[in-house]
Formats: structure tokens, sequence, C-alpha cells
């Protein structure tokens, strides 16, 4: 036996996490989710929002998203820009982690969606609209993912 994920998003409800830090690409990487949901059959109405202020707050956003119950998948966005510190570090590790951890807890698939970059051209490219925006692979690996889980959810019924 073999399973595999579909592309069939119609009447599957998903959240979306977006930082509202690196605004620009935050929203280029909103964009191409949203683009990718719609192309997959996910109506505008099944897809929630929420806006948090930074990267590091996502996981938290997510975690209680997917809580609810009422959502097949929740893709996580943002951006973090390397700087001069180590902060990019601490905080790319903290919710690399926390977004990973959510979706082990939950069940429910939680994607990376978050940018790491050393520079803000890479930023621009990653979020940028086409085919290569992150946003976008984040939320086709929901809709995948959601249809993976359901079909493993088949397997305990069967």
């Amino acid at each position: 036996m073999e399973l595999q994920g579909s592309r069939e998003g119609s009447g599957r409800r998903f959240a979306i996490v977006a930082s509202s830090f690196n605004k620009e690409f935050a929203e280029g990487l909103l964009r191409g989710a949203r683009a990718a949901l719609s192309e997959w059959g996910v109506s505008d109405a099944d897809v929630t929002v929420v806006r948090v202020p930074g990267a590091y707050e996502i996981p938290l956003a997510a975690s209680h998203l997917a809580t609810t119950g009422r959502f097949h998948g929740v893709i996580c966005l943002g951006c973090l820009i390397k700087g001069d510190t180590m902060h990019f570090e601490y905080i790319a590790e903290a919710v690399s982690h926390g977004i990973m951890t959510v979706g082990a807890d939950t069940g429910v698939p939680v994607t990376f969606g978050v940018l790491t970059t050393l520079t803000e051209e890479q930023a621009a490219i990653r979020s940028a609209d086409g085919p290569d925006n992150k946003g976008r692979e984040a939320a086709l690996a929901a809709v995948e993912m959601a249809t993976i889980v359901e079909a493993i959810g088949r397997l305990g019924r069967a």
C-alpha cells in the first residue's frame, strides 16, 4: 500500500498565520499562499488569516488555531533577515522548532513558510509572485498534508 497526498482543497479549511514584521515580504508570501489555495479549490470563505507581530509569535497563534478543530491545516508565514547580532539565529531556531512542535503535538498539518534569509534581496526573490513563492509552497504542502492525514485516518477505520 502507498499513500500520497492530493491537490484537492475543496471543502477544506485552512488558517494562515502571517507575521507583520518585514511586512513587504510577508505580504508577498501571503499573496502566494492565497493564490495557491484558490488554485487548488479552497474557497476564500474557508481561509482565515491571523496576523501576529513577528515570527516569534507564529507558533503560539498556530497552536491555538490547530487546537480549535476547525482547520485541516495551518500555514505559517513570516520573514527573518539576518542582522549583525545573534538575534536572527535564536528567533529562527525557536520559530522552526515551535512550528514543528505544533504539528506534532496536535496532529494538524502545520507548514513552514517562514523565510530565513541573509539579505533583503533573497527575501524579495522568495516572496515574489510566481511559482517559486515560498508562501505558495507552504500552502500547497498544507493541502497535500491535510489529504494525507485524512487518508491515514481512514486506515484506522478500515
